[in-house]
């Protein structure tokens, strides 16, 4: 049994061994599990990720109930009947999915899942970074999955629903080290219906187009605007990179781009600021060269460690750390080193750790 201290990370180090754990059927036991938040142990969206992740391979668990600082996991035979899941409240829906779609290297049929709870809630991505940022990026390197969402959960009553398709899958080797400019920017943005007669969808994209202009940056904007009906009100506004196709290589060479930002309503802050603040991250992640954004570095260590490649990310955070320290324990050997010209960035020196510059590269073989 693997033996893991949970107390770094939050809840990201959990999902990895979770996923881990699936794939290669080895069980293991985590301590301290959160133990450096203010409230540790297990939350209501931890749960959800623990009892489907059992569901999914026949597991025995102990220790799986809220408030558990210690988790017993010991995964039996990947099955793929359909798997539901309430997380309740507006817990995390997408954190719930991410757990999951590793398993589609270890299944022999797709995968259904369908999860109740928070679909765009802080602290987690929101639906459509998984459903236009994530998604095109796993299929790039061989795993397809997909994803709707049938109605919408913002804090604090959560009440939406998401819903992921999970084909198998054998995934080729990561080639994500080197970055093309984006040529356009998609933004995504909703608002619950009882925000509608304020346009706050709108704003948010004003916001967005503003805060590029403001900055210089000539690109251009398609935007998508809905009004959804859900049990709370709010909104998000998702910002997608895309160069190329958004699906294939560059022509010379560089990938494609797919890079997502993104801000959610809080009362009190004006939907044009909220917009500014997802166009502000983008700009931020366009003064450096990674391929990715920050966020789907942290996702894609697992799929590093599981497929193989090089993956160059735009800073080493202590998620990125406590998450490779659990890819690690499961006897993957990932290595992580300084970017530098040899990689195709600027070549400024910058070591792991550091927030712009040309950050670090993950490299694996894949192997155990």
């Amino acid at each position: 049994m693997r033996r893991l201290d949970g107390r770094d990370g939050g809840g990201q180090p959990l999902r990895t061994a979770l996923a881990l754990s699936l794939v290669t059927g080895e069980p293991f036991e985590m301590t301290n599990v959160r133990g450096n938040r203010s409230t540790p142990g297990l939350k209501a969206q931890h749960v959800a990720c623990v009892s489907v992740a059992a569901a999914v391979s026949n597991a025995d668990v102990e220790g799986g109930e809220v408030g558990s600082s210690v988790l017993r996991f010991s995964p039996g035979d990947v099955r793929t009947d359909p798997v539901e899941a309430a997380v309740g409240t507006a817990g995390s829906a997408t954190l719930v999915c991410e757990t999951v779609l590793p398993a589609a290297v270890a299944v022999d049929a797709p995968l259904r899942l369908t999860v109740t709870g928070g679909t765009d809630v802080r602290w987690s991505p929101p639906a459509d970074y998984l459903r236009y940022v994530k998604r095109p990026l796993c299929s790039r390197f061989g795993v397809e999955f997909g994803v709707s969402v049938p109605r919408r959960g913002f804090y604090p009553a959560g009440g939406g629903t998401l819903s992921l398709r999970v084909n198998p899958a054998e995934p080729t080797p990561l080639a994500l080290d080197r970055r093309s400019e984006p040529d356009e920017l998609r933004v995504y943005s909703v608002e619950s219906d009882s925000l509608a007669d304020a346009a706050v969808a709108d704003r948010q994209v004003e916001g967005v187009r503003d805060a590029l202009a403001e900055a210089g940056v000539d690109l251009p904007v398609r935007a998508a605007v809905s009004s959804v009906e859900s049990d709370s009100p709010g909104s998000v506004v998702v910002v997608v990179a895309r160069g190329g196709d958004g699906d294939e290589r560059g022509g010379d060479g560089s990938e494609s781009v797919v890079a997502g930002f993104d801000a959610y309503g809080e009362r009190g802050t004006p939907a044009e600021a909220v917009g500014s603040r997802a166009a502000a991250a983008f700009l931020d992640w366009l003064r450096g060269d990674a391929p990715v954004d920050r966020h789907m570095a942290d996702q894609l260590l697992v799929w590093v460690a599981l497929a193989g490649g090089r993956l160059r990310i735009p800073a080493v955070t202590d998620h990125v750390r406590t998450n490779l320290d659990v890819i690690r324990s499961f006897g993957y050997d990932v290595t992580l080193r300084a970017a530098g010209d040899g990689d195709g960035g600027a070549g400024t020196g910058a070591g792991p750790g550091a927030d712009s510059g040309t950050g670090a590269v993950v490299e694996s073989d894949g192997g155990r």
